[in-house]
């Protein structure tokens, strides 16, 4: 077992990939708004939207959740919800992105492999 002298994080944030990349596909989503690919966008923002919910569960931050169950349930491709105006959507996906990135951001979860928690249990 290799040992490093370097001391890690206590916390990971496991939402900060997901999130990232929720916002890039919303922010290419807004030129597929009228096309019929905006199916494929609701899908993804709304599987990255449940994982982000799951890392927001996993590290006890819940008032995260509303926000996150918002987004999967108007980006849901399976019953969709219908916005009359296209604009409407524009408003969200901007929403939906700043939401997303500073949800990466905050939520952390704690790291099982901080050493630096390890030694002070053993003291």
């Amino acid at each position: 077992m290799v040992v490093s002298s370097y001391p890690t994080k206590s916390f990971r944030r496991t939402a900060l990939a997901p999130g990232i990349l929720a916002a890039i596909v919303l922010l290419a989503g807004l030129a597929l708004i009228e096309s019929s690919a905006f199916f494929w966008i609701k899908t993804v923002v709304a599987i990255l939207g449940a994982i982000v919910g799951v890392y927001a569960w996993q590290s006890k931050q819940w008032w995260w959740l509303p926000f996150l169950a918002a987004i999967v349930v108007l980006w849901n491709p399976i019953l969709p919800i219908e916005l009359h105006q296209n604009y409407i959507w524009v408003i969200l996906q901007y929403v939906a992105v700043v939401l997303f990135i500073v949800a990466g951001i905050l939520i952390k979860v704690p790291n099982p492999d901080d050493r630096n928690a390890q030694k002070q249990r053993k003291r």
